[in-house]
């Protein structure tokens, strides 16, 4: 039988040091067709003449810089295979990973989506320490510390985003019928995609590592955010689709709730600290319109009309 065929999407943008690690993580997965697709997204650092030079292998797309989103979304276009996997081009693939998702979900006669344990990796070094690997070597097989949301999960996600993008395998078909990632969405556009997948698939977690998550300082996450994005993304959920999942199970209202709280008062603080008092009242009014017992609120709506004291 013809091996599936694999489409991996890779935004890169300024990954030079990293996307050869990556890529050769990819490159090493076994019992798929692969095709690799890198969308080298406006870089400067030399990221698309190293992919080009080094991995004739695979296919490279430039494009102006416009997101992530819009790379991942541009990748998916070029893409020919019936399923497809994302990593971004600083994180790291463990050999038999698409291989277990395969499996797993073939498992599953409702199952087109499933993503895999991972392993936060605080690390500038391109490839793996070989005391990390040791280390997920040694403790792969513990099912309860790398179990998860798995099945049915839009309740799930309601109240936190379970699953990490360099993990996703899906099947082309659900991306042709809930459309690619919003590229309005600044951060937040991975998680808005898994909540639209969980109304039309079973999402399978399988419960050993097979990834890093590489942590750095150049990671968009560890930057300023302008907008509540978690709190936007959620909230556009329940407008669409309430508090219950195609299965029938519901995630407790008030729990949202408070979640959807302590986004907004967390997003208020930051406003506070970078002293736009006005615009961190709005955001508390957000967060005690959702929980009005919401302490954390409070204390800082009392903070946003005290007044400004001068540092000598």
């Amino acid at each position: 039988m013809p091996l599936p065929r694999v489409s991996v999407v890779i935004p890169c943008f300024n990954a030079q040091r990293y996307i050869g690690a990556t890529l050769r993580s990819v490159l090493a997965q076994e019992g798929v067709s692969l095709e690799v697709v890198v969308v080298d997204d406006g870089s400067s650092d030399g990221s698309a003449q190293q992919v080009a030079q080094d991995f004739p292998q695979v296919k490279l797309l430039r494009v102006p810089n416009g997101g992530v989103a819009r790379a991942r979304n541009r990748g998916i276009e070029a893409a020919t295979g019936d399923w497809i996997a994302f990593v971004d081009a600083d994180d790291i693939w463990l050999p038999g990973k698409l291989q277990a998702q395969l499996d797993e979900q073939a498992a599953w006669a409702d199952c087109r989506m499933s993503y895999t344990a991972w392993k936060v990796w605080f690390s500038d070094s391109p490839e793996p320490e070989a005391d990390v690997l040791q280390e997920l070597a040694r403790t792969a097989g513990e099912l309860k510390r790398w179990e998860g949301a798995s099945g049915w999960i839009y309740p799930e996600l309601l109240l936190d985003c379970e699953v990490w993008t360099s993990t996703v395998l899906v099947r082309r078909d659900v991306l042709q019928e809930i459309g690619g990632f919003n590229p309005d969405l600044r951060i937040g556009e991975d998680y808005d995609l898994w909540l639209r997948a969980s109304r039309v698939t079973r999402i399978q977690r399988i419960a050993r590592p097979y990834a890093l998550y590489r942590q750095h300082p150049g990671n968009i996450t560890r930057g300023a955010q302008t907008a509540n994005y978690k709190g936007q993304v959620v909230q556009s959920a329940l407008d669409r689709w309430g508090f219950a999942g195609p299965d029938g199970r519901a995630m407790d209202a008030r729990a949202v709730q408070r979640m959807l709280a302590k986004t907004w008062s967390d997003f208020a603080a930051a406003q506070l600290m970078a002293g736009q008092r006005a615009a961190a009242r709005t955001s508390i009014y957000e967060a005690l319109r959702r929980q009005f017992n919401h302490l954390p609120g409070w204390k800082l709506l009392i903070r946003s009309l005290l007044p400004l004291t001068r540092r000598p």
